[in-house]
């Protein structure tokens, strides 16, 4: 039997919403949730709504194994040019990815648009990546990644050193010489379409835990 704090725990990452997040929808302060968090019991009613809150949750959660839910941030080009600031993704993504791995670090999920980086990566394909880039640029020459490129644009390649410059290869595709990166999104998984599993934005916990 999950404790309060574990079943709150639960539903934050589950939904990604912060704890003053949780208050605005308990309608309570944010140090009152706080309290429960470090073991605090809530008053009869609002035990109720946080018990309710979690058993609607796995409810509408695969349960044959563990797993995380991570925000599909928007498309990202093996050979198209995405430009993210036009895309006007909301914090909690486009979509809801459900994948099989628990991991404590914040994975974000791109779909691939284009062909450049065949086989491996195809049209469609779900890019699962970490979302803050935690190792140097030089640990990743010669690697695939996801990348931002200083000018706005989003791809997946291949990194490569050029002198002091970076390309950007690709399988099929002639490289992008000469760029700058404003972020590397080091690849967790890339998911075939068929098998990844999308949950309802507005549907379940996530959607009730949404703020406007």
């Amino acid at each position: 039997m999950k404790t309060i704090p574990e079943k709150l725990r639960a539903i934050m990452k589950a939904t990604g919403k912060k704890q003053m997040e949780l208050a605005e929808y308990f309608k309570v302060s944010q140090s009152t949730v706080n309290r429960w968090l470090a073991g605090a019991e809530p008053e009869g009613p609002r035990r109720d709504a946080i018990n309710e809150a979690y058993e609607h949750l796995i409810d509408h959660e695969p349960r044959s194994h563990a797993g995380m839910i991570v925000p599909l941030q928007g498309f990202i080009g093996a050979g198209s040019e995405i430009e993210p600031d036009f895309e006007q993704t909301p914090p909690e993504g486009l979509d809801q990815i459900w994948i099989p791995f628990e991991l404590d670090d914040e994975l974000i999920a791109f779909e691939v648009r284009g062909n450049s980086m065949l086989p491996v990566y195809r049209e469609g394909h779900v890019l699962i990546c970490y979302r803050e880039q935690k190792r140097p640029l030089e640990y990743f020459f010669g690697l695939d990644a996801a990348v931002r490129t200083n000018d706005g644009r989003r791809f997946i390649k291949t990194i490569m050193r050029n002198g002091n410059q970076v390309d950007l290869h690709s399988f099929n595709a002639e490289p992008i010489q000469n760029v700058q990166l404003e972020w590397i999104g080091e690849i967790f998984a890339a998911l075939p379409k068929t098998s990844v599993k999308r949950l309802e934005r507005q549907g379940g916990i996530q959607g009730r835990l949404q703020v406007m």
